[in-house]
């Protein structure tokens, strides 16, 4: 089970004893004690679609939206399903919009039809718990909470939330990463890629005027804060009271060691998030063209080990850009800085 709010962010909250962040500190401490608890029911590894399921031609998104109406039930009461008009509730309506321009990146940009790659349907609930302070991937559906109002709004306010859940997805059907230490942090990082991708890519944003924040808009103006995780500049996208600032590195003189979190996944992320951002400035345009089919061949190649380290992926992405472009081209040149620059060896 994969969230989008890292531990170590919800142990902040649930430290609080401010009368008036009682209910969020509480709630902080029940969304911790829901991963604790998911995360230890064990799945077996979910092999990739067979040939024979796979279409030559992507097909349509194949979505449903369901509504737990605040309770820990899976999946809920159907609210809309594909083709369907809006339905006026904001969540559940975002997270439609929300799984259908995922869908549409995958299909249009990499060929790839939906999660699995042969046509997977996409399931998501919405309004999960009370004041759940979070959103996650359990292996087969999206489930987003609404926030405590205090410190986090609802989480389907951002596409690039919705974009990094399903990700994880896309890794549990190819690579298959485990989710621990520097293959953890991977995990993380390729669904923070493509979750910023997601974005871009309904937006048509170039590299330019992309935020290159993942969870932008989940912070109430309460929090000092743009953002859980900037790509752009890892360790800036919050700095507050309550949350403390941000501890993402941004490179491997300052990578963390640590237990927590499963070996720090949400926190090292951030250092292939900057290789991959600093590919993208260098070579500017979409990050979906070049970068993103850099990183996705890398995912979809079969050469990353379930316990990849930041140096094999390091080096699989500068060979998946010598076969693509060519081992003199400016995408070759790119990843090779890129790397260097965080200090990973290739």
């Amino acid at each position: 089970m994969c969230s989008i709010v890292p531990p170590y962010m919800l142990r902040r909250i649930a430290a609080q004893n401010e009368p008036r962040l009682r209910a969020v500190a509480r709630a902080a401490k029940e969304s911790l004690l829901h991963i604790k608890g998911l995360q230890a029911i064990r799945t077996a590894p979910v092999p990739a679609a067979p040939p024979s399921a796979r279409q030559a031609k992507p097909g349509p998104p194949k979505r449903t939206i369901f509504d737990a109406r605040t309770t820990e039930e899976l999946p809920g009461q159907l609210v809309r399903k594909e083709g369907a008009a809006p339905v006026g509730d904001a969540a559940a309506d975002e997270a439609y919009d929300g799984l259908g321009g995922t869908h549409r990146l995958y299909g249009e940009v990499f060929g790839r039809d939906s999660i699995d790659d042969a046509g997977l349907p996409l399931d998501a609930t919405v309004h999960y718990g009370k004041l759940y302070d979070n959103a996650f991937w359990n292996g087969s559906q999206m489930v987003f909470g609404d926030g405590d109002g205090q410190i986090f709004q609802r989480f389907t306010k951002s596409v690039s939330v919705i974009g990094h859940e399903l990700a994880h997805g896309v890794t549990q059907y190819t690579a298959n990463l485990a989710y621990r230490n520097q293959a953890g942090a991977l995990n993380e990082s390729m669904s923070d890629v493509f979750g910023v991708l997601v974005e871009q890519y309904i937006k048509q944003e170039s590299v330019e005027q992309a935020s290159w924040f993942i969870g932008q808009g989940l912070f109430t103006d309460q929090v000092q804060g743009a953002a859980l995780r900037s790509m752009k500049a890892p360790g800036t996208a919050y700095d507050d009271d309550i949350l403390g600032k941000d501890p993402q590195p941004d490179s491997m003189d300052s990578y963390v060691r640590t237990s927590a979190d499963n070996g720090g996944v949400h926190i090292n992320s951030g250092i292939p998030n900057r290789a991959f951002y600093l590919v993208a400035a260098e070579l500017g345009g979409k990050a979906w063209e070049a970068p993103g089919q850099i990183w996705y061949g890398t995912l979809t190649s079969g050469a990353l080990p379930a316990t990849c380290t930041f140096g094999k992926f390091a080096r699989t992405t500068l060979a998946t850009a010598g076969e693509l472009f060519g081992g003199d081209s400016p995408e070759h040149d790119a990843v090779r800085k890129a790397w260097d620059t965080v200090k990973v060896k290739v």
